[in-house]
């Protein structure tokens, strides 16, 4: 059975004494994670101490990093290693976030390179992609998506792969004023096992979570994790409000 996963990425936002105040609200809230479930909390750098801390002990819970760096130590003022993250007992990053590819210039290339050193540390990627708007208005998400996934994970063995945690990200729909509905979400999710397939197999591919991350909140959760190729979302704005994040989690199948 697939691993069903609500990933909150808060991104740039909230001083700490905000994220243990969001964190605190988030566990006094009722909500059960199922032995297939998972709540996954990416918070900036100086937080991951604090939430690591927080969470300790809580069952199917988790801190991930938003970011690493490719190498694993140097003069590389300002960076942030796996190593590093390792010895915080982080066990998740965040990779190739569409954000990180429009502002920092990330390519497939360097990702490759950042889950290369991830795996070598075992930890867990949570690979984003997902096209522009530009690409969706002519009709090529497929082969923009599929590419992001070959030159970016195509090189790993079977075993690597599995470690992977999939988040589509269709961008278009994200502060565009545009709507992805749960059927384009399920269309592309299916396309994207479908490549995995392709390369992997059936059964490997289908044992990979792949996340949805346009958007999500309590009104659409339920509705968007009822797909069958939808195991979870990595949420941001909805993230950042407790009452918000705690129905996502609980709307997991």
């Amino acid at each position: 059975m697939r691993k069903q996963i609500a990933a909150a990425n808060w991104k740039m936002n909230l001083t700490l004494q905000q994220g243990e105040a969001l964190l605190d609200g988030i566990i006094s809230k009722p909500h059960s994670l199922k032995e297939n479930q998972q709540a996954v909390f990416a918070v900036p750098f100086p937080y991951l101490a604090m939430a690591q801390a927080k969470l300790a002990g809580k069952q199917n819970v988790f801190v991930a990093a938003q970011n690493c760096y490719s190498k694993k130590s140097g003069a590389y003022t300002g960076e942030v290693s796996v190593e590093m993250l390792q010895s915080l007992g982080i066990q998740y990053v965040v990779l190739g976030h569409s954000e990180r590819r429009e502002y920092f210039h990330e390519s497939n290339q360097l990702l490759a390179d950042k889950v290369n050193i991830c795996l070598e540390f075992k930890m867990l990627p949570i690979f984003c992609c997902g096209e522009p708007l530009a690409i969706r208005e002519a009709n090529t998400q497929n082969e923009y998506v599929a590419k992001q996934l070959e030159e970016s994970l195509y090189h790993l063995s079977p075993d690597q792969v599995q470690q992977i945690v999939i988040a589509y990200e269709p961008i278009w729909a994200i502060g565009t004023g545009k709507t992805a509905s749960s059927d384009q979400a399920q269309e592309m999710h299916a396309f994207i096992r479908s490549q995995l397939a392709g390369k992997y197999g059936v059964a490997i591919a289908d044992s990979i979570s792949i996340l949805y991350g346009g958007s999500v909140k309590a009104a659409n959760a339920v509705e968007i994790f009822s797909q069958p190729d939808v195991d979870g979302g990595l949420v941001g704005g909805a993230a950042l409000l407790v009452d918000e994040f705690v129905a996502i989690i609980n709307a997991l199948k």
